[in-house]
């Protein structure tokens, strides 16, 4: 047998020996992207403690350290420790945390470099669960000490982990901010009290192979592989923020479907609190999206879409008003409202009102799609206090040929007396600051990313990023910096399927600032 071996081989043909044998087991546990000095070390003294050194990496599908990464795939990486001569035995775990390799091997020892020493610098809180896990199977944790290095400063820096115009954003960024930085308003993000309002829309995704085009008509032909639906518009939204925040409401209208309704209480109630009203005549708005997916890169290309909005917009007089009645009884007990806009009649004039009127701090999204196309602008709005728009958003808003998108978000900041974002997919974002209340700057931050699945909860996760921070009294720059963070996660996410983890914002936060 190998060094290389499963936790099934582990616990079936080495456990019980090595215990008969009544040697001290020892358990590394990484992502190991890139072996340096460090990790030598590291070993080295782990293996001093013990009899035999098991080494485990976290499988590339769960590394959460941002897209790109982990640099090297399963089989490299395990190699590398192979061929170290401390380590005994190297394994696979199949899961954010190590738990099912602590189950497997039950160490006697666990170790953990000296930077775990401090629980509360854990970005992914899990050091003092792990250390119960182990001290629950009759182990106990220990730290190595030494100099400290960086798989990921490496990669960084030297293997071009991030491209050139990242690396220079990140550069002067850092001279202003820090990690700390990230985390002490991390901190202030989760004691707000959150509003969100908005439609909340049933996004089902119909994934298909392409077979070519029909023989007597202009349109494909495709064969149905399966379909999967999840809770986009404002539901999607308030589910990123929930993974910041434990006080998010969702406020909405819906139409009266049992079985939505009973699948919204079993999805999200445990996570966000539903204040929801029912329509009878409007059903809940469904998109169905027909993709077809490019296999060797793992992206998705939707080449139909069919949705069920009615062609008159607009909800029974009764319901409105219950709607409207209800938002004034709450509005003033959130610390920030989170507006989301999208054309289908949920805010209506009276609604944009109390919100402009009565919101502390007011977060915007007025959305362009194609069944509202030129009759939803932001400009219908006059007050915000931060916003986000895409590029044929603000076009619309301010059609001219001779204007650049810098003097249109000016413009626009102008209007709303407000900070905010342009995205612009793969050019990044522009950022919009208000130095004093006639004069506005913009700044550009490059793309995190460009490795795509599916943009479709991109520009949501950047708004709700962004304006959660900001809203927690981040400078405009931190904003930007989670919001394309929250883009750079959403567009690696196929459509709302999940939604955009604190801990994984965290841990690409920490990758781009180890440069």
């Amino acid at each position: 047998m190998g060094k290389i071996i499963t936790k099934e081989e582990y616990k079936e043909k080495m456990k019980d020996k090595l215990k008969q044998e009544n040697k001290k087991v020892v358990l590394c546990h990484g992502v190991f992207d890139l072996i340096h000095p460090g990790h030598i070390i590291h070993f080295e003294q782990a293996k001093g403690m013990g009899d035999i050194l098991v080494v485990s990496i976290t499988s590339e599908k769960y590394v959460r350290k941002g897209p790109g990464r982990p640099y090297f795939n399963n089989e490299l990486r395990m190699k590398f420790l192979e061929a170290i001569e401390y380590i005994d035995y190297v394994m696979l775990s199949e899961g954010y945390t190590v738990d099912d390799i602590v189950e497997a091997v039950e160490p006697d020892i666990y170790v953990k470099g000296e930077e775990y020493k401090k629980p509360k610098e854990d970005i992914t809180g899990k050091i003092t669960e792990e250390q119960a896990l182990v001290e629950k199977h009759g182990g106990k944790i220990m730290f190595t000490a030494g100099q400290v290095f960086s798989s990921t400063h490496l990669i960084n820096t030297a293997l071009s982990g991030l491209p050139e115009d990242v690396r220079s954003y990140m550069e002067s960024f850092k001279t202003r901010y820090s990690m700390k930085d990230i985390k002490e308003y991390t901190a202030k993000v989760s004691r707000l009290k959150v509003l969100v309002i908005g439609d909340i829309i049933i996004d089902k995704y119909i994934y298909c192979i392409v077979q070519g085009m029909m023989t007597k008509d202009m349109g494909y032909s495709a064969r149905q592989k399966g379909a999967e639906e999840y809770f986009g518009g404002a539901a999607a939204i308030a589910r990123h923020l929930s993974s910041f925040n434990e006080n998010v409401t969702l406020m909405s209208i819906i139409g009266n479907e049992e079985n939505i309704r009973l699948k919204m209480f079993d999805e999200l109630a445990d996570s966000i609190n539903l204040k929801l009203i029912y329509s009878e005549k409007v059903p809940t708005i469904i998109k169905r999206r027909y993709l077809t997916r490019n296999e060797k890169r793992d992206e998705y290309k939707k080449i139909f879409a069919i949705n069920n909005i009615p062609e008159k917009i607009g909800y029974e007089k009764f319901v409105q008003n219950k709607f409207a009645e209800k938002l004034i009884e709450i509005v003033d007990a959130y610390d920030v409202v989170f507006l989301c806009d999208f054309g289908h009649g949920l805010i209506d004039e009276k609604i944009m009102d109390i919100v402009q009127k009565r919101a502390k701090y007011l977060v915007l999204n007025c959305q362009t799609n194609s069944s509202n196309k030129g009759m939803n602008i932001i400009t219908k709005y006059h007050r915000a206090d931060a916003f986000t728009l895409d590029q044929q958003e603000i076009a619309m808003a301010y059609p001219s040929y001779s204007d650049s998108d810098e003097i249109k978000l000016k413009k626009l900041g102008k209007h709303l007396n407000s900070v905010g974002w342009l995205t612009r997919g793969p050019l990044g974002a522009i950022q919009i600051n208000k130095n004093n209340e006639e004069e506005y700057s913009t700044q550009e931050c490059p793309a995190f990313t460009l490795s795509v699945k599916d943009t479709i909860g991109a520009g949501d996760a950047f708004f709700a990023l962004s304006g959660i921070f900001t809203a927690a009294g981040a400078p405009v720059e931190i904003g930007t910096f989670m919001g394309n963070i929250g883009g750079a996660l959403g567009a690696n996410i196929v459509g709302n399927k999940e939604h955009v983890e604190k801990v994984n914002a965290l841990k690409f936060a920490s990758t781009l600032l180890n440069i």
